[in-house]
């Protein structure tokens, strides 16, 4: 009985299904929105929640412009709430809070907060969302709101200069039967019957107390921008209505930044010297992912004396290429194990062509980012054929870059063959003949100048890969970029 314990592997195409049908992002959706809401029904209220429309809704508008906020309720088919239309509803609580306001009283924070979730509970917030006007206006009230289990999708500040906003404070007209708020020269309403009936606040204040209530307003910003740093855009207000709505819209229409499990996948292609290897062990360090380079695969395959082990040695030990089909044999059983299904993977040494790519690309293995670091020959030469081995400490230097530290080590330092400039022209040549195919076969790869600092180089490709990875990628499908 074969008592050998064989690493789990988990097909390639239950992680591609699963990104492209956005599985982990809609699990992570489903589990938050009934630990917030917390249903009676669990069951029923995730079947309720997968029948919905997919659009998520859930907005905070802080220092908002009533018709805006209405407008975008429109337009998104949320439910617009402010604190005001809490205190209308026909509840214990909504009640108890009006007793407090008729004895000039403030609400308690925590009341507060019951208030707000008491009413983000009802059928017609959990089924289509909501937009919060002016809610919260504190940090305080902020980190009540959280406590609670409030969490919106989206915070949109607006803001302004003071000038502006005095300017605005003084030419505003309301809608007496709405009670939306206008402006004679900023937002005048469409609607020629709505115009007719605008009339003064009652409450307009003069320039010296909106100036100071401003100054209170920015001091609990900047502490509310912190509160909600992962979710918050700031939008400039000192523009055309319809062009801060139209940023609105578009920000609350593009989905938060998803912390689900999707996996990298990562191919670096690149002549010798061009610093593959190194690139592959930071990325691989930084992110948890695994790094591949075949040519080391092949020869640890080769020094473990299985039946794939002892097909290969003889093409090794000759310095001859191994089959593409026995490489790809290897490489896939390699791909396919859990380490590499879960955490992702880089790839450098293979493809070398653009037969080696369509067949990884058969075996589902797909890559959701491609690099070509790019140097010049000129470089590649100066690079490989100056740097030799201490075969006592296994340390690499290199005549320009990294000098030996001492005559002794000079004399003992080992150069490899195929490191001759013979041999690295030969390499070169190789390389740069399957290089145009295999950019026109990946061609949203990122191209990187590897004629930097390695560190530099590191920047640009990390620039690359944060960030939520693509669902869909084949050689005819564009990266995001």
């Amino acid at each position: 009985m074969d008592a050998t314990v064989r690493p789990l592997r988990i097909p390639p195409e239950m992680a591609i299904y699963a990104e492209k049908h956005d599985i982990f992002h809609l699990v992570q959706t489903l589990v938050r929105n009934v630990m917030v809401d917390k249903p009676e029904d669990p069951i029923q209220y995730l079947i309720n929640f997968l029948k919905r429309d997919r659009f998520d809704g859930k907005f905070l508008l802080l220092l908002f412009i009533s018709v805006l906020a209405k407008k975008l309720c429109e337009h998104t088919q949320t439910i617009h709430i402010t604190f005001s239309d809490i205190l209308k509803d026909d509840s214990d609580l909504s009640r108890a809070a009006r007793q407090y306001q008729d004895k000039k009283q403030k609400i308690p924070k925590d009341f507060w907060s019951q208030l707000i979730q008491q009413r983000l509970s009802k059928p017609d917030c959990i089924r289509r969302g909501w937009v919060l006007e002016a809610i919260p206006k504190t940090q305080e009230e902020a980190l009540y709101l959280q406590e609670a289990g409030i969490t919106p999708d989206h915070v949109v500040m607006l803001e302004a200069p003071d000038v502006v906003l005095i300017e605005r404070s003084s030419g505003q007209r309301i809608d007496p039967v709405t009670g939306d708020v206008y402006h004679v020269t900023f937002m005048w309403p469409e609607s020629e019957e709505v115009a007719q009936r605008l009339e003064t606040p009652n409450t307009l204040m003069p320039a010296d107390l909106i100036a100071k209530k401003l100054q209170r307003f920015h001091t609990e910003a900047h502490a509310l921008k912190c509160t909600y740093h992962s979710c918050l855009k700031t939008i400039n207000a000192d523009q055309p209505h319809v062009d801060v709505f139209s940023q609105v819209l578009n920000y609350v229409r593009t989905p938060r930044h998803s912390a689900s499990p999707y996996t990298p996948r990562i191919l670096l292609f690149g002549p010798p010297g061009s610093g593959k290897s190194l690139q592959a062990k930071l990325i691989a360090q930084k992110y948890g992912i695994v790094n591949i380079c075949c040519g080391e695969l092949l020869k640890a395959v080769s020094a473990d004396e299985s039946h794939m082990g002892e097909l290969i040695k003889p093409y090794l030990e000759s310095e001859q290429q191994v089959p593409s089909s026995i490489v790809l044999r290897i490489l896939t059983e390699r791909l396919s194990r859990m380490d590499c299904t879960t955490r992702g993977w880089v790839l450098h040494g293979f493809p070398q062509d653009v037969e080696q790519a369509e067949e990884l690309q058969e075996s589902n293995f797909i890559p959701n980012r491609v690099f070509f670091l790019e140097i010049t020959d000129d470089i590649a030469i100066e690079r490989v054929t100056l740097r030799g081995v201490d075969p006592v400490t296994g340390e690499w230097y290199h005549s320009i870059y990294k000098p030996v530290p001492g005559p002794e080590v000079q004399a003992r330092l080992r150069f490899n063959p195929r490191h001759s400039e013979a041999q690295l022209l030969k390499r070169l040549k190789e390389y740069w003949n399957h290089t145009a195919d295999l950019q026109a076969f990946y061609p949203q790869a990122v191209h990187i100048n590897a004629d930097q600092d390695p560190h530099t180089v590191f920047e640009s490709l990390e620039s690359r890969l944060v960030g939520r990875l693509p669902k869909i990628l084949s050689n005819q499908e564009t990266f995001e970029s």
